[in-house]
Formats: C-alpha cells, sequence, structure tokens
C-alpha cells in the first residue's frame, strides 16, 4: 500500500510547525514506520533538528528534478530518511514564482517516496508563497499546528480559506488531516479558551492530544535530537507519541470545506 504525503504548515511562524514534523517523523520512524522528512524550508531547521546538515544535495535539488530515491539520506534514526535544506531554497523559490508550471513542481518530483516510505512530512516556510503552495499542491492531507495564543487564532481562518483554494485549483485530493494544538500552558485560562475556539469550529479535525509548553521540547533541537530521544521520559514526548498515534487512528479525514466558513476570524 502506498504511503501518504502531509504538508506542516502555518502561514504564522512560532507555532511548533518545524517541533511538530520532527517529532512526528521520530515517533513514527520508532514505531518501525518508514518514514521520510522533506525540508522545504530556507531556513533549515527541520535539518539541524535532526543534527544534520546540507552537505551536497538537497531539496533545492528535488525542486531541480531531482528524483527523491537519490536525494533522502538516512538520519541517525532508524528508518527516517531526510531531503536536507539550505539557505540558496529562497532563490529556488523566487525561481519558481517565475515559472508557468511552478505550483504543481514539487507534486511531479515528490509523488515516487510514496512508494517506499509510509509516511511523508514536508515541513514548510511559515509563509503562503511557492515553496507552501508547492508542499500542498502535492501533499494528500494537510497537517496546521496551531499555538495555543490569541493571535496564532487570527490567521487561521486566512490559511483554511487558502487551502480551500488549492484544493479547488490545483490539488483536488487535499484535505486537512488536523489542527494540532501547541504550547498549552495548563495553568491559564487562555489556553483553555483557544482550545474550546478551536474544538467549536473544528470538531473533530482538533487532535484530541495537546502539546504542552516545555523547556526540554526548546532544548531538544539545540542537540540536534527530537525530544523523544532527547528526554524520552518527559511530558513533551509523550505528547507527540500521542499525537502520532492518533494521527495513525485517524482512518478519514473531515474535507476542506467543512471548516473552511466556519473558521476563526
Amino acid at each position: 500500500m502506498p504511503g501518504r504525503i502531509y504538508a506542516v504548515a502555518n502561514q504564522k511562524g512560532g507555532v511548533g510547525k518545524t517541533t511538530t514534523a520532527v517529532n512526528l517523523a521520530a515517533c513514527l520512524a520508532k514505531a518501525g514506520e518508514r518514514v521520510l522528512l522533506v525540508d522545504l524550508d530556507p531556513q533549515a531547521n527541520a535539518t539541524s533538528g535532526l543534527g544534520e546538515q546540507a552537505n551536497g544535495t538537497s531539496s533545492c535539488d528535488l525542486l531541480d528534478g531531482a528524483p527523491p530515491g537519490e536525494l533522502a539520506r538516512p538520519t541517525r534514526f532508524e528508518n527516517l530518511d531526510l531531503i536536507p535544506s539550505k539557505p540558496d531554497l529562497a532563490g529556488t523559490a523566487a525561481d519558481l514564482a517565475r515559472r508557468g508550471d511552478g505550483e504543481r513542481f514539487l507534486a511531479e518530483t515528490l509523488a515516487p517516496a510514496v512508494d517506499t516510505h509510509a509516511f511523508v512530512f514536508v515541513d514548510c516556510p511559515p509563509s503562503l508563497g511557492p515553496l507552501t503552495v508547492n508542499a500542498l499542491a502535492a501533499a494528500s492531507r494537510v497537517l496546521v499546528p496551531v499555538q495555543a495564543e490569541y493571535y496564532a487564532l487570527e490567521g487561521l481562518s486566512q490559511l483554511v480559506t487558502s487551502l480551500g483554494a488549492i484544493r479547488a485549483r490545483l490539488n483536488p485530493t487535499l484535505a486537512l488531516a488536523g489542527v494540532i494544538l501547541t504550547m498549552v500552558d495548563g495553568r491559564t485560562k487562555l489556553s483553555a479558551d483557544v482550545a474550546a475556539e478551536l474544538e467549536r469550529h473544528f470538531g473533530p479535525l482538533l487532535f484530541r492530544a495537546r502539546v504542552p509548553r516545555s523547556v526540554r521540547i526548546a532544548e531538544a533541537p539545540s542537540h540536534g535530537e527530537p525530544v523523544i530521544t532527547y528526554d524520552p521520559r518527559s511530558a513533551g514526548a509523550e505528547a507527540y507519541w500521542k499525537v502520532a498515534m492518533e494521527l495513525v487512528d485517524r482512518s478519514s479525514e473531515v474535507p476542506l470545506a467543512a471548516p473552511a466558513s466556519g473558521a476563526p476570524a
């Protein structure tokens, strides 16, 4: 059975997008699944978060037509492969914006990855520019991490509307796999209010598992590790395991059109 491509996207930065991509990939790989993480952000945080760097090939080559099988490199984490990023990817994004077929280029080159990997996660930049649009055109599902703060809700309506437009124009198979609440502080009323607002608008699309605000999660990238290996017994590691298992358990997702009209303004 072929795998599935997940774009991990949010136009707002600082919501735990890369941390979520890295840790979900690490959890599923540790559970025995063959996983590929594609770093599509010029900042290359997902690459450094696994203790890697782009020496040689990178996701720039993927967007230049090189097949993923030639670019995916094994990491020191069993079953987890990586196509790293580097700052040159920003120039590639500018080139894509000028191409007539620039929006679906990744969809053509990344498609073979599902034959070799059960899960393909694409870590997107914090914007809806050419790189993110390419990722959404290539993916069958999108995961949206949302920080448990008021400002994180502000752009969510626009994001869901944009996802619907991409589905209609570029990728009819794209669906919202879910919204993941991150950086939750259980001691504050604000976190509870944000969770309630997301629950009201997204219902079953909101993951039941919540990722807490955690020093260990924040420390892990500086050591080139996911939190599940940096501190396996931490609350952050436990939370990402729950998110990963919930992702596996979700056999059917609500179409994008369902929450679009009622997303938080």
